[in-house]
């Protein structure tokens, strides 16, 4: 199976290749930023695979032959991004142009879409698709994912297999270059190692206290299996959550990451920035029926034991 995998220099892309290159499947098609195979550790040993920059793909694909499936993995993630031509250039409008090329060629494709879609979760978190259009998204990011969402359910012309996936909270190896955007584990395990201590956000809203602020944290390796599932398996067409199934809270994970360092919680409560507090969300819990209907069985990893393996990676990961 030949597969074309956006976004390939990225977390939950990259750590996709790795996956499928150590089960020795190497036909693979590589896109992203061409300067990423340079500046990113998660990109290092990929320049032997073939390689298009995201900004050319699509003078290239009516060249492309033989591709079966399309990963589209690759997006502006930044949630405090405010730029609408931005995001409709390389979210929204960039997935309309994969998706009619993949109907066109009858290509399968998994896609990423967000449980930033869910906004405050009025509406709950269910991926059934009679809900979708109720959903309020937050931020700029969440609304370019939920308007293909709502775009992709109103298509009748559609690749012969596609699957959106709701990422929830993911986090592991390989997340280092994404700065600010980086989950709390990876931020908080590098300023207890330079501080012996953990920063959290305090609570703005009354009946949450400090650190009850919850949400579905997956390990990434879970979200690769999951996307994998859809790829291989290929349940009914549609969007899916991609979460634990169970919300857990930052003072949970900030003990877990102390326990896996063998040290004593020490945190420090901190004001969350104004910029950010219209648009934060104080619990998500994907609802995963759906997918355990379409037959994925799979146990997903206890955040303990995901922080646990996180730790000891970036332990020794130079760089990292």
């Amino acid at each position: 199976m030949s597969l074309l995998i956006t976004g390939a220099c990225g977390f939950i892309g990259n750590r996709i290749v790795r996956t499928l290159l150590q089960q020795d499947k190497t036909d693979l098609i590589l896109v992203d930023a061409r300067s990423y195979l340079h500046t990113r550790d998660c990109a290092k040993g990929m320049d032997g695979l073939p390689f298009i920059d995201r900004a050319e793909l699509f003078d290239r694909l009516p060249g492309l032959a033989g591709v079966d499936a399309v990963l589209h993995l690759g997006a502006c993630t930044d949630t405090g991004q405010t730029d609408e031509a931005y995001m409709e250039k390389w979210n929204t409008g960039y997935t309309k142009k994969l998706w009619q090329w993949c109907a066109e060629k009858k290509v399968s494709l998994v896609y990423a879409s967000s449980a930033a879609t869910y906004g405050r979760g009025e509406h709950g978190y269910s991926d059934d698709h009679a809900l979708i259009a109720g959903l309020q998204p937050l931020n700029l990011y969440g609304r370019s994912k939920h308007d293909f969402d709502l775009w992709a359910l109103k298509e009748s012309r559609t690749p012969p297999a596609w699957h959106g996936l709701k990422f929830f909270n993911v986090y592991g190896p390989g997340e280092n270059h994404k700065d600010r955007m980086a989950s709390t584990i990876y931020h908080g395990f590098h300023e207890i190692q330079k501080t012996g201590k953990m920063t959290l956000f305090k609570s703005h809203r009354d009946g949450i206290p400090d650190g009850q602020q919850k949400r579905d944290f997956v390990f990434v390796d879970d979200a690769v299996r999951l996307c994998l599932f859809c790829l291989e398996r290929k349940p009914a067409s549609g969007i899916y959550n991609c979460g634990t199934g169970e919300a857990r809270s930052f003072l949970d994970l900030a003990h877990a990451l102390f326990q896996a360092l063998r040290l004593e919680p020490k945190i420090e409560w901190v004001p969350t920035p104004e910029r950010f507090r219209s648009g934060y969300q104080y619990f998500t819990q994907a609802d995963m029926s759906k997918a355990r209907k379409a037959g994925y069985e799979a146990a997903f990893t206890s955040l303990e034991e995901g922080v646990a393996q996180y730790a000891r990676w970036l332990r020794g990961a130079p760089g990292a």
